[in-house]
């Protein structure tokens, strides 16, 4: 029976550590709302940040500590700046220096650097006689100081550059693109874009293929499909560097659930991976599919359509990928884990899929969940 209790009570303290979080201002002062639409933490702090890793960083009296999701003191204010908590580790400010500490504010020692940087999935940079190299949080060096340029990691690979070229290297540090290139993109399933002196093509297993006439590739996204410009028009490719859709579009962004928003006509709709419309070009602007399957449209203002182009949510209100103290990098202006951040009549707050809006409140400000 204890057994059942403590393994009970165990979960318990797991789910309240990771239930997200979102930051808000009301009334001037910072709190925290939960996804019920209630306050977790009601506001009462003039300055706070977003939770990261269970923590948020909060100022008191000028300092700044960190509180747990309950909204108690995990670690006292006593710094002079704080970042965010990532697998453990977390970047502060006393007395004009930077330094790293744990979950319970004691100071973690890192190999010397000539700058500081924050952890990001259990990764960091750190710089020594002008070049980067990678640590994880254990301090440990995993590739040592020997490139001019590391970018973040995306699903595992990140782009270096030497001497004004780039390549790719995984967690490890292993090279899996040579540094030999102008230009490089994101990796994906072992292939990425790059510039090779004028000519724009893919990198598959480490090899170049041109794309004739190609002068700009983008990223890929959630799809086997990225968008390339020829001849001032945009068309798709797969990752051997086929034209799937040839290249027609005044512009184009990523495919998700299989559409991709196309500029026709001075209008925005949405194709298939056939090229077809299948939504007719209508607005003046649209954005990719977000998981829930609604992409956000705009006339005046912006509302959500569905995958058959019923616009569900009226074009009323803004969107943006993230305020104030945003940690978010990606583009997320549609809904994200089930919700959407708009904003309506200088007022922000949640949208959920059917329109509503979660626990009927606005907010001066408000940030992503996140936990």
């Amino acid at each position: 029976m204890k057994k059942v209790l403590l393994l009970l009570l165990v979960l318990l303290v797991n789910f309240s550590n990771a239930q997200e979080l979102a930051l808000v201002r009301k009334d001037g002062l910072y709190g925290y709302l939960s996804k019920s639409g209630n306050f977790a933490i009601k506001p009462k702090f003039k300055t706070s940040k977003n939770f990261s890793d269970g923590l948020a960083a909060v100022e008191e009296n000028g300092k700044w500590g960190f509180i747990n999701t309950k909204g108690d003191w995990a670690i006292p204010a006593t710094f002079d700046n704080a970042k965010y908590f990532d697998t453990g580790i977390c970047l502060v400010a006393k007395d004009k220096k930077w330094f790293y500490i744990d979950k319970k504010g004691k100071t973690v020692n890192a190999p010397d650097t000539e700058k500081f940087f924050d952890f990001e999935n259990g990764l960091a940079f750190y710089r020594q006689n002008g070049k980067v190299g990678i640590m994880n949080t254990k301090m440990t060096p995993i590739v040592e100081p020997k490139y001019d340029e590391i970018n973040s990691f995306e699903n595992g690979f990140a782009s270096v550059k030497n001497n004004g070229r780039w390549g790719m290297i995984d967690k490890t540090g292993k090279v899996v693109v040579e540094i030999i290139y102008d230009e490089i993109g994101n990796y994906r399933k072992g292939v990425t874009w790059a510039k090779n002196g004028t000519a724009f093509g893919l990198v598959i297993a480490n090899k170049f293929k041109a794309i004739d006439g190609v002068d700009k590739i983008y990223d890929f996204h959630t799809q086997d499909l990225t968008y390339a410009r020829k001849n001032d028009k945009i068309g798709f490719i797969d990752l051997k560097g086929n034209w799937v859709i040839e290249p027609k579009f005044d512009k184009a962004k990523a495919f998700v659930k299989n559409l991709a928003p196309v500029y026709v006509g001075k209008k925005w709709g949405y194709i298939n991976i056939s090229g077809k419309i299948v939504i007719e070009p209508q607005y003046n602007d649209a954005e990719i599919f977000s998981a829930n399957g609604l992409a956000p449209v705009k006339d005046e203002d912006w509302g959500f359509v569905n995958q058959s182009g019923k616009l569900v949510i009226p074009t009323r209100y803004g969107i943006s990928a993230g305020g104030l103290f945003s940690i978010f990098k990606s583009d997320d202006k549609g809904f994200v884990n089930g919700l959407a951040r708009v904003k309506n009549e200088k007022k922000w707050g949640f949208l959920k899929p059917d329109g509503t809006v979660l626990g009927n409140q606005w907010f001066d400000n408000a940030e992503l969940f996140n936990k």
